[in-house]
């Protein structure tokens, strides 16, 4: 049998519908799983009272037959940029060392009024800038299935808690690829929604503006498509999926991929195949290489300082990583901007003429393999120089040009790490995607009981 903090949201619906077990036993597990410790700093903040509370009220109304959604008691975690009426949100940074929101962000209130329970808060780095995921305040996030290394970022904290069962789901965010590396780095799924599918309110700065969703994590396909309902009202789950044209990108830019990784695009493209879809290839995304290039630090350069103008002396409070590229947001102009929105432009227009030829674009969700936890980026990617983001390469033209983005596991390295891949649709086709995650997690399902069973679980 599964063990109770690895059940998927789908089995403890059935489990609670039948009385096999109780929103207060599951709640309790996932607390003892966050206490377990394993990776340091996952939970950042909780309310564990007001938890046992919900889970005890959500008891009786399953017990009376009038759960409020299918998520009623189902324990779920939130990331530490997401607002929750009575936590402290600090977003990883010591300027926001004492807010605590008076209101729940959209769709932790949407969570909650399904009769969801809020487990705590999960650890991101400052300002959710980094592709790693630590800060001054709560310390390093590290992997689950090797602490020692990342989980990515900046939504470290909430995939670790799913992969190590303090809830079967997380809210995450994701600015640039926020949500999909992370969970390829851990081996759960993430949905990067449609830009405005997932309303926000209550929320903090936006500093990346549209380009920064709010999407679920979880370990299963099924549970996104339990979620995406409460999350998006007008997302629903789809029954079939047709035969779908996919290109694959092998890399962008000419910059370099762990040969470990395209040796695990080469089975997940034999495996969309086997299940009757088209897939074709091609060396390079031109459009993601302008985004990366023109666009992503014109943007996150932009969004920090003028987040930070309403903090006067943030030098001495923001992280000695962070100040180069405030201060560089600092001297652009109005002009740059522009010019990084009018280079944005471009790219859609070209998303849109390659979408006419194919219905998915399929990459890794990362081009590097995860690097110490403690490190901000990998130097180097098979034994090639890279900056800041040569690991972050094949994620943030999708945020910029508003498309929607699922995150799945592929084949396991040689030495058991999880690896990434993304499928990538048209604007609105979330439930597609979706659809056709199940279809290839129905083929090919990988292990479910967390790195805890690594050694003996598949290798996908």
């Amino acid at each position: 049998m599964t063990p109770l903090r690895y059940c998927s949201a789908v089995d403890l619906q059935a489990a609670y519908a039948c009385g096999a077990t109780t929103p207060a036993a599951v709640l309790e597990e996932a607390l003892r799983a966050a206490d377990e410790g394993m990776v340091g700093a996952v939970l950042v903040g909780s309310d564990r009272a007001a938890a046992r509370q919900a889970a005890q009220a959500s008891g009786r109304r399953w017990r009376d037959g009038r759960p409020l959604s299918p998520l009623d008691g189902v324990p779920f975690t939130i990331k530490d940029n997401i607002p929750v009426a009575g936590l402290p949100c600090t977003w990883g940074s010591a300027l926001y060392r004492g807010y605590v929101p008076a209101a729940d962000e959209l769709p932790v209130a949407r969570l909650r009024a399904a009769g969801a329970v809020v487990v705590g808060k999960t650890n991101c780095p400052e300002f959710t800038l980094h592709g790693y995921t630590a800060n001054a305040l709560f310390g390093v996030t590290g992997n689950p299935w090797n602490p020692a290394l990342t989980p990515g970022g900046s939504s470290g904290g909430a995939v670790a808690a799913v992969a190590l069962g303090i809830g079967p789901l997380a809210l995450g965010t994701d600015g640039g690829g926020s949500l999909r590396r992370p969970a390829g780095y851990t081996g759960v799924v993430a949905l990067k929604p449609t830009v405005g599918r997932v309303e926000r309110r209550d929320g903090l700065a936006a500093l990346l503006g549209e380009f920064e969703v709010i999407g679920p994590i979880a370990r299963s396909v099924a549970d996104l498509q339990l979620a995406m309902p409460l999350l998006a009202p007008d997302f629903a789950p789809r029954a079939s999926v047709p035969r779908l044209r996919i290109l694959r990108i092998r890399a962008i830019g000419g910059g370099p991929v762990a040969a470990v990784i395209q040796s695990a695009m080469d089975t997940v493209v034999a495996r969309l195949q086997a299940l009757g879809h088209t897939v074709d290839e091609q060396d390079d995304l031109p459009l993601a290489d302008l985004l990366n290039r023109e666009v992503w630090p014109v943007v996150s350069a932009a969004g920090l300082a003028w987040v930070l103008r309403a903090h006067p002396g943030w030098r001495d409070h923001v992280g000695a990583a962070l100040r180069p590229l405030a201060e560089t947001g600092e001297q652009l102009a109005a002009a740059d901007l522009v010019q990084a929105f009018d280079h944005l432009r471009s790219c859609r227009e070209q998303l849109h003429d390659l979408q006419r030829d194919w219905d998915v674009i399929l990459t890794p969700t990362a081009a590097a393999m995860p690097w110490p936890a403690d490190q901000p980026h990998p130097p180097t990617i098979d034994g090639h120089p890279v900056g800041p983001r040569g690991h972050a390469v094949f994620t943030a033209w999708v945020n910029g040009t508003g498309v929607p983005a699922l995150a799945l596991p592929a084949p396991r390295a040689p030495d058991g790490l999880p690896i990434g891949f993304q499928l990538v649709g048209r604007h609105g086709a979330d439930d597609l995607l979706c659809a056709l995650g199940a279809q290839y997690e129905a083929a090919h399902p990988w292990g479910r009981e967390g790195p805890a069973a690594a050694p003996t679980a598949s290798a996908n």
